[in-house]
């Protein structure tokens, strides 16, 4: 059984520490607390499934660097930054670095709840697809030599025809290949295939692989 994704409060304010764990406790949520952005990313939470609940003004380190830092470790986290009417440009920073949402000082709890509860259902979807890329890797690494060549060309747009002449091969050849490649890559179509050839790829790229 999967754990139960936790939320995280990092605010340098005891009071809203509290208030805010005892309001998501009474909804159901694993809700810990951390002082400090620096006691955040000192502890096990960045490599946990759940959501990150931010101020963004805090000693030492605030809400903004410290994404920063989760996406430098590619911490697959979604935050929520909190912010003061003042901090708005700073928010508007984070979404722009990949916060999920910002919440203005004083926020409404159900704005609250509704935003975490997007901010977990963006996570899970980031992992599913995080599996299946995956998976689709592993299938590529089961294919032959020539099966690949027949796969990069094919996810480069190219006819039966042309590949046949460029890898020097029978269009009758390149049917068979073809047929092996979308069995062993689960793909329903060749756009499918593409799809899923073009994702690999950008996640690669990504990486720095």
């Amino acid at each position: 059984m999967a754990p139960v994704p936790a939320i995280f409060i990092v605010d340098d304010d005891e009071d809203v520490r509290v208030s805010l764990q005892t309001l998501l406790k009474a909804e159901g949520y694993a809700a810990e607390t951390f002082e400090s952005a620096m006691a955040f990313l000192a502890s096990d939470a960045p490599t946990r499934r759940g959501c990150l609940i931010a101020d963004i003004r805090m000693p030492d380190m605030d809400g903004l660097a410290l994404q920063e830092e989760l996406v430098r470790r590619k911490a697959e986290l979604p935050v929520i930054i909190v912010t003061g009417h003042g901090d708005v440009p700073l928010a508007v920073r984070a979404m722009k670095a990949g916060a999920v949402d910002f919440l203005e000082k004083p926020y409404d709890e159900e704005v609250l709840l509704a935003s975490i509860r997007r901010a977990l259902a963006a996570a899970e979807e980031a992992s599913e697809r995080a599996a299946s890329l995956h998976e689709a890797e592993a299938r590529i690494a089961s294919l032959t030599e020539r099966e690949r060549e027949v796969l990069d060309l094919l996810a480069a747009g190219k006819a039966n025809k042309v590949i046949a002449y460029e890898l020097d091969i029978s269009p009758r050849t390149v049917e068979i290949h073809r047929a092996r490649v979308m069995e062993k890559m689960r793909a329903k179509s060749l756009a499918e295939l593409v799809r899923m050839v073009v994702a690999i790829d950008e996640r690669r790229s990504e990486s720095g692989r």
